[in-house]
């Protein structure tokens, strides 16, 4: 019969080492210390700088800032940022209109069909890479492929340019959105007969509605303040908009935009264009804080349908 080893007994076991209580809270107390003090001291920091641009920004506030365009002389002490304005919510509003439908459909791909195939993998890396380009890179590939053969600025190359910054965003974000729906959705509507494309887009979109929503604001919130792509594409203008994307017809001519104008008139030495120069971040910064409001009071919403 071959020999069973025996285990040990408890009594023949190493002594366990035990550490002192009061050595682990002092540890316990050093590591919350420090990250409230990590917390304070990011907090501060923020505030600060939300305090100084609500200060500033509210002196340039009136109605002229919202009616009038900006000026053409830098000695002027009249004009505002309404035509930056309106410039920037239509390149913003047509990079959400070709970024969030494709980015929508990849995510969709990555999440129901593709998931582990090659052609998703790759899709992934792409994005991954994509997502950590700096957005002067974008600029400048959206001025080489729109910019340089049409000879002219144009706020759809802008456009163009953000939704590039858009679409991994809103891809990557739309397939974890929908990796957290059950599975047992899925495997209840296939179980009624309906095909694969009808389940996925009227039963686990609808089901995953609020996160999607939250997902193409996230994505639009992430180039409202861009500035590098513009300098590039839109480059900026003094005049109002005539045409879909620019004044020179419906995809020419350089876009007034609130980012490069507050980029021109922060480097201005005359008090009045710096003012503008402030009041057009606070409006950046109420814009960006809309837009999440707006996509909590939607979510809650959703919650009810």
């Amino acid at each position: 019969m071959s020999a069973v080893a025996e285990s040990p007994r408890p009594s023949q076991l190493a002594p366990m080492r035990r550490r002192s209580v009061v050595g682990r809270k002092a540890v316990d107390l050093v590591v919350k210390v420090l990250s409230w003090i990590g917390a304070l001291f990011g907090i501060a920091v923020m505030g600060f700088v939300l305090y100084e641009v609500i200060i500033r920004g509210l002196k340039a506030w009136n109605v002229a800032f919202f009616t009038q365009p900006t000026p053409l002389d830098p000695m002027s002490t009249s004009g505002g940022m309404a035509n930056a304005i309106l410039g920037t919510i239509i390149i913003t509003a047509g990079a959400a209109a070709i970024a969030i439908p494709i980015g929508f459909m990849a995510g969709v791909y990555l999440a129901e069909f593709g998931r582990n195939g090659r052609v998703a993998t790759s899709i992934r890396m792409v994005s991954n890479v994509v997502m950590g380009v700096p957005s002067i890179i974008v600029g400048v590939f959206a001025f080489a492929i729109l910019v340089k053969p049409l000879q002219h600025y144009s706020g759809f190359a802008g456009s163009v340019a953000l939704a590039f910054l858009m679409l991994p965003v809103m891809a990557r974000t739309t397939e974890d959105i929908l990796n957290l729906v059950p599975n047992e959705l899925r495997e209840s509507g296939l179980a009624m007969g309906a095909p694969r494309w009808r389940v996925t887009l009227r039963v686990v979109c609808k089901a995953a509605r609020g996160g999607l929503i939250t997902g193409a604001t996230l994505a639009v919130v992430r180039v409202a303040g861009e500035t590098a792509p513009l300098l590039f594409t839109a480059l900026s203008s003094f005049y109002w908009i005539t045409g879909l994307f620019g004044p020179g017809g419906y995809f020419g001519g350089p876009v007034a935009n609130i980012t490069k104008a507050m980029y021109d008139m922060a480097n201005s030495p005359y008090p009045h264009m710096q003012a503008l120069a402030w009041g057009g971040a606070l409006f950046i910064m109420v814009f960006i804080l809309g837009l999440n409001i707006l996509v909590r009071l939607l979510f809650q919403r959703g919650k009810e349908w």
